[in-house]
């Protein structure tokens, strides 16, 4: 089953109650998952984290997360991987908790060091990470996602190798992967050899079980400018769900337009209907 998730809370939730509010809100939508937006910083506060689990567990709803931006585990300095890392295992810590099924982390940049040189630092890293998997996080996926800037860590491939080594799945954006590519991956040709290259490395099986992002983005030479709703954008939304439809496309497929609700429930509907 794909369920299709907002970013965080639906702007249009009422009062100032947070992510259980934004969670019973989604629900009355007809929303059935949400990505939890911990962009700046993980929350410390286990009793409000379990609240959240027990809400999404109630409602029926699947949850992921967005860890921090702040991090980069291509870093020559010491002190900022170290801290880089440790944001990652609060993140998947809490989300253990929270009963998230996948973790999305920006991996790094390749700060002009070659690929290949920043795959083997970031794969270190993972594998510092990964020594913990039991003890902390022993349900949770670290996804690392695909990335929409040439100078960011995070082709399709790359994450896919990683993800392989420690039995693991990414987080495959394909807006980024739209943008990086100052406009390629918008077609039906090309989201079928993307899903057949994740199946090549990871199974057919795991077609079953993604998580997904995708939205209208803006983008240039350089990459991802920011994201845009559905309807300003040149993504063909409606092609590649029905990309998805055709191949069973399982997992939770987070709308990250600004549009928020509104564009996650077109997509839900639109993909309902096909």
């Amino acid at each position: 089953m794909l369920y299709f998730a907002t970013p965080g809370v639906p702007r249009s939730t009422p009062g100032s109650g947070g992510t259980v509010a934004g969670l019973r809100h989604a629900h009355s939508l007809g929303i059935r998952a949400m990505e939890i937006e911990w962009v700046q910083a993980v929350p410390k506060n286990v009793e409000r984290v379990e609240e959240v689990g027990q809400t999404a567990k109630d409602l029926g709803m699947a949850l992921t997360v967005h860890a921090p931006y702040y991090v980069n585990l291509n870093s020559p300095d010491a002190t900022t991987l170290e801290a880089s890392k440790k944001r990652i295992l609060d993140a998947l810590t809490m989300s253990q908790i929270a009963g998230v099924r996948s973790v999305c982390v920006h991996a790094a940049f390749y700060l002009g060091k070659p690929p290949e040189a920043a795959y083997d630092n970031v794969r270190r890293a993972v594998e510092s990470i990964m020594k913990l998997k039991q003890k902390l996080f022993p349900s949770v996926n670290l996804a690392l996602e695909t990335m929409g800037k040439p100078s960011q860590f995070g082709t399709l491939e790359e994450v896919l190798r990683v993800s392989k080594e420690f039995d693991l799945y990414p987080c495959v954006d394909s807006a980024h992967m739209h943008a990086r590519t100052n406009g390629m991956i918008n077609t039906t040709e090309e989201w079928n050899e993307m899903f057949d290259t994740y199946s090549t490395f990871l199974g057919k099986k795991s077609l079953s079980g993604m998580h997904l992002h995708f939205s209208g983005i803006a983008y240039g030479p350089k990459g991802e400018k920011h994201h845009l709703p559905l309807r300003e954008s040149d993504a063909r939304w409606r092609d590649f769900l029905k990309v998805c439809k055709d191949r069973q496309i399982g997992g939770v497929f987070v709308c990250e337009s600004p549009e928020m609700e509104d564009d996650t429930l077109l997509l839900q509907k639109t993909f309902n209907a096909l």
